[in-house]
């Protein structure tokens, strides 16, 4: 079983999101677009892709519909990759492209969770066990870089596949469990994360239509913009 993934929430971050969206009213088209950049000890071409897939897959299954203007637009996501390693704090620290964000991608982590820097950041960390094909860690952690919380009640048995957002040790039906046979809440009693899809309600929660657009561009959020060093792991006694 793949280590727990949880958001951690740097003390006095704010609610902040990246990307940058477009409209197109000629067919009703939101296309957000997002640049996933990674590097660290752990980071490759291949687990770049596999991010950029599934964050692109996962976000676009749902078709999410957003009512703008007093129209029903679908929104698009448009996810890039690239992987850089040798990228340096300065080129982090002065970006100034809302659609990067930046992922250090390592094999050990400070207590053994992958996290991003708050709520709508565009900078986190990864364990690379977290990546494995099918996961829904990438998709997981870019819903919180787009200003996406985990729900506050985290009991969704009676309520079928569970939402994106839903963090692990949720209780979940049965057959959405690590194993179907345990009871609800003890060790491989909650949802194993691979069950997890984006839905309508997620694509809601995002709020876009409340944004200013200019030029028919709207630029989400802020800037974190941090780069992170290798957490060393304990030595052996």
């Amino acid at each position: 079983m793949a280590s727990p993934c949880e958001i951690k929430i740097r003390p006095g971050a704010r609610i902040r999101y990246m990307g940058e969206i477009e409209i197109n009213n000629t067919d009703r088209l939101l296309v957000l677009r997002s640049h996933i950049i990674t590097y660290g000890n752990a980071a490759d071409a291949l687990v770049t892709e596999s991010i950029r897939d599934e964050i692109e897959s996962m976000w676009n299954e749902v078709r999410g519909r957003i009512k703008m203007h007093g129209f029903n637009f679908q929104i698009v996501f448009t996810i890039t990759a690239s992987f850089q390693p040798a990228i340096t704090p300065i080129e982090i620290y002065q970006n100034l492209d809302p659609r990067n964000n930046y992922f250090r991608i390592e094999k050990w982590a400070q207590h053994n969770i992958s996290f991003v820097d708050g709520l709508g950041c565009n900078s986190g960390y990864f364990l690379l066990e977290n990546l494995y094909k099918g996961s829904t860690t990438a998709a997981h952690e870019y819903g919180h870089t787009l200003g996406l919380a985990h729900p506050q009640d985290i009991d969704y048995r009676g309520s079928g596949v569970p939402g994106i957002m839903y963090p692990r040790g949720t209780l979940v039906d049965a057959s959405f469990q690590y194993d179907p046979a345990k009871p609800a809440g003890v060790t491989g009693g909650t949802m194993h994360p691979i069950h997890r899809k984006v839905r309508q309600t997620d694509i809601d929660d995002l709020k876009i239509h409340r944004l200013k657009f200019e030029n028919g561009k709207a630029v989400i959020g802020e800037f974190t913009n941090v780069y992170h060093q290798h957490h060393a792991a304990p030595k052996a006694d």
